[in-house]
């Protein structure tokens, strides 16, 4: 199953194309993406019984140049983000690899979608390809077995940014340098696991619109792969339906270029994960 947030919407993708969930479902379920993560399993039951013939044609959703794509996630109760998390981006680092994942936040604010403008605040906005686990069942000390059944599904994401904010001591800022407005694209679609062959092996990466690979990986690359972070996020606080995990990112980013290098007004990043798509968003002047 795929969902997205098209208009401000719920919309699940068919072969067909789009569908307004709440006209296609008469009501059964409601407009609001961030609504479906609280009834996941009873939306994934109707969307299976729900063949593309039987969708009414005013229930379908237009997805041209008009269309808005919203974060499939617009309010999570709580947003993870997992750093130095692949062995390549740990050594670009000069960090040893971690025994313990390093668990920081990015606030909900920051999200947004595909096709967003993101302003650039002053400083260095460095780029971030993750995959982003979403949770879609209260989640309470999961298991490393159990774990990928708590899991609604895995979307796109950027973790963007600022490294001088971020950097600043005496602690570092990790979670405000992370989330200026626009610093948490995530989309286009939020895909089920059940859509996967293997969820914990895909290919991500970013790009810069034009052709310049940025960042290519694998996420069985990741030292912390989603289930491990999902049994040991769960062991210290609940997961509830709708929380984000941003499960790290590969090697590739700017701060471990040399020269390092940063993201410019003008430049259009683009995003992509294998079986998921792809997220597009152009940096502006602030």
């Amino acid at each position: 199953m795929r969902v997205a947030n098209l208009n401000g919407r719920l919309a699940l993708k068919d072969s067909g194309g789009y569908v307004d969930v709440e006209v296609a479902s008469e009501g059964r379920f409601g407009s609001d993406p961030q609504e479906a993560f609280a009834r996941w399993d009873d939306l994934t039951a109707w969307a299976q019984e729900t063949g593309a013939s039987r969708v009414a044609d005013k229930a379908r959703v237009r997805t041209g140049t008009e269309a808005v794509w919203g974060p499939p996630v617009p309010r999570p109760s709580q947003i993870f983000a997992i750093g130095l998390n692949y062995r390549d981006h740990v050594a670009e680092s000069g960090f040893r690899i971690p025994e313990e994942p390093a668990v920081f936040t990015k606030f909900a604010t920051s999200l947004t979608g595909h096709g967003a403008a993101v302003a650039l605040p002053d400083g260095m906005v460095d780029w971030e390809a993750e995959l982003v686990a979403v949770i879609g069942r209260h989640c309470d000390h999961a298991t490393r077995e159990t774990a990928w059944s708590y899991v609604a599904g895995l979307t796109v994401g950027q973790d963007l940014s600022e490294r001088r904010l971020q950097l600043a001591g005496p602690a570092p800022q990790f979670s405000l340098g992370k989330s200026y407005p626009g610093f948490g694209p995530v989309g286009p679609e939020l895909v089920s696991i059940d859509e996967f062959t293997d969820p914990g092996d895909l290919e991500l990466g970013c790009m810069l619109e034009g052709g310049e690979v940025l960042q290519k990986g694998r996420t069985s690359s990741m030292i912390f792969g989603v289930p491990e972070l999902v049994a040991r996020l769960s062991a210290v606080c609940p997961l509830l339906p709708g929380d984000l995990i941003f499960t790290g990112t590969p090697a590739g980013v700017g701060m471990g270029r040399s020269p390092q290098r940063s993201l410019a007004p003008g430049d259009v990043l683009v995003t992509w994960i294998e079986g998921i798509g792809t997220l597009r968003n152009p940096m502006v002047a602030a």
